[in-house]
């Protein structure tokens, strides 16, 4: 029995490590299946490219703990996940970044002034092709802002008593899947629809 127990956690281990090397490719950039939170596994549940006025700008990945299509449940839910972008165009500079967020924020209402200001600050340096944005949302900390593997800084939150949610989060995420998305398509993408 000792040795079946030592053989299926071997095995166990055998199929994460594959799933971790294994990746999926979105629009051309190439994204890993799994990532892990707070040791815990998230995966990838969809993703697309965000175009404007037929400019290709960046690709987006959406991690969970489990898959969902549920936009509500994945904004309001106190679980790790994280939104991965890369640049795809030099004509993401750090100024439309800026006016793209404040503009998405104003569509996804929950953030205070304060806490968009203080993510501005995290990213105030130069945006070029190839840069990865990720932001990662740890249960009882808050969310986690890396730029080139680089740690920019922690957003902290917890969830609500009154709401049940943390404020920042859900409307961050809500920036992407929310009521008023930066794209009704790319939003469908995101929750694996299309």
């Amino acid at each position: 029995m000792k040795l079946f127990n030592v053989f299926a956690a071997f095995l166990f281990i055998g199929m994460l490590n594959n799933a971790e090397a294994q990746k999926r490719t979105i629009a051309g950039v190439e994204f890993p299946t799994i990532m892990k939170i707070n040791k815990k596994v998230v995966t990838l549940n969809g993703g697309g490219l965000r175009e404007k006025y037929t400019i290709d700008l960046y690709v987006v990945g959406l991690y969970l703990r489990n898959p969902s299509m549920n936009a509500k449940k994945i904004m309001t839910a106190d679980e790790e996940m994280a939104m991965k972008i890369e640049i795809v165009s030099n004509k993401v500079t750090r100024d439309k970044f800026v006016e793209s967020v404040k503009e998405g924020f104003e569509k996804s209402p929950g953030a205070t002034a304060q806490n968009i200001n203080q993510f501005m600050k995290f990213f105030s340096d130069p945006f070029k092709k190839g840069d990865k944005i990720i932001m990662v949302y740890k249960p009882g900390i808050g969310t986690v802002f890396y730029k080139n593997k680089e740690k920019r800084g922690v957003i902290k939150e917890i969830p609500s008593e009154k709401l049940g949610v943390c404020p920042f989060k859900s409307a961050m995420f809500g920036i992407w899947i929310g009521d008023k998305p930066a794209s009704k398509k790319l939003k469908q993408q995101i929750l694996g629809k299309i």
